[in-house]
């Protein structure tokens, strides 16, 4: 089942790495305690859990997050999109997981599969969160990364 919103927004026209380029920017001359109040801002936009995903909830869990992290990246007409749930107890992931969301939303599939290993590093996130929290987050990444991948192909 798939979530035509998942699929819109974004800046249109804009290419994921544009996208990405822009929100790395955006981190980039901040200090820590902003760039946390920047992702707090960004947890916000990540709209509910859409009802019909809740029961679907088995495999898409990102098992090497700590926090509970439930991912659907999805396919539609060709552009990519991405539903997702996170604790609320970790707005920090949440806006990362937000920032992925902006980032793909209807931007063609393989595209939006081609996610920048380096954006975490571009941020400066890898010093502000940890080793730990940088490691779920590549996670989630990656897997977004993964299921595009295969979503598009199929």
């Amino acid at each position: 089942m798939a979530d035509e919103a998942a699929v819109t927004g974004g800046t249109a026209g804009d290419s994921v790495a544009e996208r990405l380029a822009r929100i790395a920017d955006e981190f980039a001359d901040l200090d820590s305690r902003d760039k946390l109040e920047l992702l707090v801002e960004y947890a916000a936009s990540l709209p509910p859990l859409p009802a019909a995903y809740a029961a679907r909830r088995g495999d898409s869990r990102v098992h090497e997050c700590q926090t509970p992290v439930f991912l659907w990246p999805e396919v539609i007409d060709g552009r990519a999109g991405l539903v997702a749930e996170v604790a609320p107890e970790a707005p920090t992931v949440k806006g990362f997981v937000a920032v992925l969301a902006e980032a793909v939303a209807g931007r063609p599939a393989a595209e939006a599969a081609a996610l920048d290993d380096t954006f975490i590093d571009r941020t400066g996130l890898t010093d502000v969160l940890g080793i730990l929290r940088s490691r779920g987050l590549r996670a989630i990444l990656a897997r977004v990364r993964k299921s595009l991948l295969a979503a598009g192909a199929g």
